[in-house]
């Protein structure tokens, strides 16, 4: 029975070391090794490139309405939002979409609010600056959405539409391995090269 019990022990605690410690530590050292900035979560000074930002000032190119516009969150007045990411169908802590359908009155009138909000602004919207991502957390717009942000960008920071224009080409990334998906730019990283510019 003791002889038992004893492999029963060294085989737990061999368990333990392998999946326990070296496991993880050799998989946190890979990741960060070959995908150090993903693993670390993408962070700069202004957030994460891996989830939206909520870009308000024309000062600004800003994403997706899943945290701006005319429904965004509202903690005083107690307003969860269109898609807020951290507050989801006014349950805080949770993530998603809305769930608002076709024929849903809100969504309608959402809508119409986002579109007259970039009206307001000098921008006439893409489809995709006025509808909300599936997820609620998309960091990124397509190069569509950033070129008709260029009028209210140039006029907020007395800048070219032309330098703007190149800055957005140089910040456009390609579809992945040339096929999959669309061409993209991540309104922090577009933001953080705007930042720069003289």
């Amino acid at each position: 029975m003791l002889a038992h019990l004893r492999r029963s022990v060294v085989l737990a605690l061999i368990a333990i070391v392998i999946f326990g410690l070296a496991y993880p530590l050799i998989g946190t050292g890979v990741s960060q090794l070959l995908f150090h900035s993903q693993a670390n979560g993408s962070i700069t000074a202004n957030g994460s490139s891996l989830i939206g930002q909520n870009w308000t000032s024309p000062k600004w190119f800003h994403g997706r309405p899943d945290d701006a516009g005319p429904y965004a969150a509202n903690p005083k007045a107690k307003v969860s939002g269109g898609d807020n990411p951290l507050v989801a169908n006014g349950v805080s802590g949770e993530s998603g979409a809305t769930n608002l359908g076709p024929r849903s009155s809100v969504l309608s009138a959402d809508t119409k609010a986002l579109v007259n909000y970039w009206h307001s602004m000098g921008v006439n919207p893409t489809p995709d600056l006025v509808t909300t991502s599936g997820s609620g957390l998309d960091p990124d717009i397509t190069p569509e959405d950033a070129i008709v942000q260029i009028p209210m960008v140039a006029k907020a920071r007395s800048l070219s539409p032309t330098v703007l224009k190149a800055l957005i080409s140089k910040e456009t990334h390609t579809a992945q391995l040339g096929f999959l998906g669309s061409d993209y730019v991540v309104v922090l990283q577009l933001n953080e090269a705007l930042a720069k510019l003289k």
